[in-house]
This record gives structure tokens, sequence and C-alpha cells, in this order.
């Protein structure tokens, strides 16, 4: 039996994805210890092995079938626009896409004018503005504090995660516009989901069944 090979978000979205491989009976002990420079953790007796990779290189490892199995923010499948399934919502890391600034740029907006906008995740960005709003903006990518780019007047806007939306408070920032709700999602593989589908199709079964009595459990409380 070959390897199942899962890659996973570096960082909290691992260790919530690894919480919910652990629920469906898939644990990795290798993983647990923190002092570890190993680069790949297997699990001998299931045959699956994970690995933890930058965000921004998931859906690549999955679109060339390096993994079978990616768990990685819809915020990056957006931007890197990959060949692959999105198979499932795991309903965690829930944040929103969206479009900050001044209250004094909300005008701009509104009226399509043509504006500079910074951002982290350009593809989406132009997507955004190009294909939904027809605005023709400049798009200038930075790697940095998004927030600062208004603040010093290197753009009027930004398109940015929000969590809270503290930080943008703290800034004299707001958000403008929502450009799409954003969550932790499963990717697989094209060719995997022919190959290896019984195992697969297992997981994915075994994640919504857990997804589900959270959910549940979640109503009951609040009952």
């Amino acid at each position: 039996m070959r390897y199942l090979t899962v890659a996973l978000a570096k960082g909290r979205l691992a260790r919530k994805a690894m919480e919910l491989f652990e629920e469906i009976g898939i644990s990795c002990d290798e993983m647990k210890d923190k002092d570890s420079r190993k680069l790949i953790f297997v699990n001998e007796e299931l045959g699956i092995r994970f690995f933890l990779a930058k965000a921004s290189d998931v859906p690549t490892y999955v679109e060339y079938g390096a993994a079978d199995i990616g768990i990685v923010g819809k915020d990056t499948i957006l931007e890197e626009g990959r060949k692959l399934y999105e198979v499932m919502d795991l309903g965690v890391g829930k944040c929103r896409m969206c479009v900050c600034g001044p209250e004094s740029a909300r005008e701009s907006l509104k009226h399509h004018e043509l504006i500079r906008v910074a951002t982290k995740y350009p593809n989406i960005a132009k997507d955004y503005f190009y294909n939904q709003k027809y605005q023709t903006v400049e798009i200038i990518k930075l790697g940095g504090s998004i927030e600062l780019a208004p603040i010093v007047g290197l753009s009027e806007v930004i398109v940015d995660i929000v969590e809270t939306g503290s930080t943008l408070r703290e800034n004299g920032l707001a958000v403008l516009e929502e450009v799409c709700s954003l969550s932790a999602r499963m990717v697989v593989n094209q060719v995997s989901m022919k190959t290896e589908n019984e195992r697969i199709t297992r997981i994915i079964k075994d994640f919504q069944a857990i997804l589900k009595d959270s959910c549940a459990h979640k109503e009951e409380k609040a009952e």
C-alpha cells in the first residue's frame, strides 16, 4: 500500500487539522515532538504521512501530486489558482477578505474611480475589482503590514484578511467592502481522487461526521 500524503499549512491551521485527524483515528505521534527537525511525519500502521509547508506552497504540492490531500485557507486557494478539487469547508479559521481604508475612500469606491490598492493578494484583488466591480485600479503588491499603505499615502485602500477588525480601528481604517468569506478547506489532487478514491472518500466522510457532530453540539449548547 502506498502512502497517502497530506500537506498541512504551517502554524495554527496545521495544529487544528491534526486535532481533526486525531478525532477520526488518524494520529501521528512524531508530529508532537516540538524539537523534531523532521520534514515528513509518518504513521506506518495506517500508511499515511504528513508534512508541513508554507501555506502558499500547499496548493502547488497538491496540484503536482506531491501531496494527495492539502489543508489550507481559502485565501491561498483563490490567490494561487491551482488545478485541484476543493472537497470541503472545515469551518475553522473563519475570517473575511475585505477592501479596507479610511472612510474618505468610500466615495472613490462607490464612483469607481481609478485608485491604488495595496495587498498581499494581487490575484484576489484583481479578480474582485476587474471581474466583479468592473473598476480599473492600480494594484501594488506588498509583503508586510498592509495597513501602513493608506496611512502613508501609498494607496487609497487595501485588500486584506480581517478577523476582528481591531488593527484597522486602531489605525483609523474601516472595512469598506467585503470581497468574500474565508475558512480552512480540504483540497485533493485530481489524479489521487481517482486512484485513491476509497481512502480519500473515507477521510472526507469521517471529517464531515465529526464536523456535523461539533455543529450539533454547539447548537445544543446555544439552546
